[in-house]
């Protein structure tokens, strides 16, 4: 199985860091955010991963080179001249994954002690288009879902807002509603399936597909899961992944 990891945005959250570097090489304990997922990835034996690339690109690609991969065989998927979100940027690497039946799509800058290889085989057993790990935490947007775990919409919870429009007219008690981590595992038929072309994200292709196709959930509620986008957030991870 491969993977590919998201290294492409711009990570203004994290400045002044990222004024000069790229989010995915901020440091924790010695360790860049990009090598930790590298590493978090060989744990299951993945050693094929893609990085996209756009902001300080070329000190990603030294980076890689500089460290051989960190033990992987990393491969780069240039964004330079247009940053394409999770979705653009994955349809732009599709050709990476052309041989794979599934595999891992993930944030650089989430550092987790989830079980990945759980969330693989669950995808796997369900036979799913996409499996999403999620959990239930406070957060501004949320996937919901029903109770067997199929996707059937989204809501922002500043505005309101729900996705598909059908559900803005209500009868959305029985749907739970759950916060993405920004790891998934997707069968490679999703790439196809891709209409949307651009700059666009990953939420609007599952949100798309979801009224026919199964995408799951894979609740993994009480794994420690860190969005390492902030400069406090950084210093938590310190303590917390050694």
């Amino acid at each position: 199985m491969k993977a590919m990891i998201l290294a492409a945005g711009l990570g203004t959250r994290l400045k002044p860091f990222t004024d000069k570097h790229p989010k995915a090489l901020a440091m924790v304990n010695g360790k860049s955010l990009l090598q930790r997922n590298i590493e978090y990835l060989q744990k299951i034996g993945i050693t094929e991963v893609l990085v996209n690339v756009h902001h300080f690109a070329d000190q990603i690609i030294d980076a890689v080179t500089t460290n051989n991969g960190w033990g992987s065989t990393v491969a780069i998927s240039d964004e330079t001249d247009a940053v394409l979100e999770t979705g653009g940027g994955l349809k732009k690497a599709a050709w990476y994954f052309e041989n794979e039946t599934s595999f891992v799509l993930l944030n650089a800058d989430i550092l987790t002690n989830l079980d990945l290889q759980a969330v693989i085989d669950t995808h796997t057993s369900t036979g799913a288009l996409a499996t999403l790990a999620v959990s239930v935490r406070n957060s501004s947007r949320y996937f919901l879902f029903d109770e067997a775990g199929k996707l059937c919409g989204w809501k922002n919870q500043n505005t309101g807002e729900y996705k598909p429009a059908h559900l803005n007219d209500g009868n959305t008690e029985h749907l739970q509603a759950k916060a993405f981590s920004g790891i998934q595992v997707i069968d490679t038929k999703l790439l196809s399936m891709m209409h949307q072309t651009g700059k666009f994200s990953m939420v609007d292709v599952y949100l798309d597909l979801c009224t026919t196709q199964n995408i799951m959930a894979y609740d993994h509620t009480g794994a420690t899961l860190l969005d390492v986008g902030k400069p406090e957030s950084l210093e938590l991870a310190a303590t917390r992944f050694v």
